[in-house]
């Protein structure tokens, strides 16, 4: 298989670990196996330092204009997720790449996103715990679930909050590369599954 596109979608006030945990994932895992498995780059509506929340500056990669079509979309959470709602073009984006991508996944109330652009109908999903209601509400067709750390849809996962993103990528490696490529890429970055 050739090495897959991950896109990790960036905003203002965007929860910095629902990012960046899952770029670690796919970044490791990549530098672990010589470059082979995962293409991992950033993505914002404007190509502009991001501001997270509590106020790291991190620069994307491209714009929603010129990036490269993903395999896996990634969708983190964060207070900024409701501005991103009202933002149609990137709402449209979300729904280009997830007409094409092999996977689209969403970290906390990243699966906000996920519902806005109608990529949750009549699937399972989950989100942060303070969200359950937000999500219902946009999604009255999604059945939420509570108690897992994330919900396999098939092609669209959704992690629960924050460092669920974590466990929901190794869970992809595996899924993707099988268990010996995630084993490796878990023990390096020492973090118990």
């Amino acid at each position: 298989m050739a090495r897959r596109r991950v896109a990790i979608l960036l905003f203002d006030d965007v929860e910095v670990l629902d990012f960046a945990g899952p770029f670690e994932v796919f970044s490791v895992t990549d530098e672990l196996n010589a470059g082979a498995k995962f293409q991992v780059y950033t993505v914002a509506a404007v190509k502009k330092p991001v501001i997270t929340r509590n106020g790291l500056s991190v620069n994307p990669d491209y714009n929603i204009h010129d990036a490269p079509l993903p395999d896996i979309l990634i969708v983190p959470g964060g207070d900024g997720t409701r501005p991103v709602l009202k933002r149609d073009q990137v709402i449209d984006w979300v729904k280009t790449c997830a007409s094409q991508a092999e996977l689209v996944l969403s970290v906390c109330s990243g699966a906000l996103v996920l519902a806005k652009a109608g990529l949750l109908e009549h699937l399972q999903a989950t989100t942060h715990h303070q969200v359950f209601e937000t999500l219902a509400a946009l999604a009255p067709n999604t059945e939420i679930v509570k108690e897992q750390r994330f919900v396999d849809n098939g092609k669209v996962v959704t992690s629960a909050g924050i460092s669920a993103g974590i466990d929901m990528s190794l869970y992809i490696v595996e899924r993707l590369e099988g268990r010996e490529v995630a084993d490796k890429t878990v023990a390096y970055m020492e973090y118990r599954r």
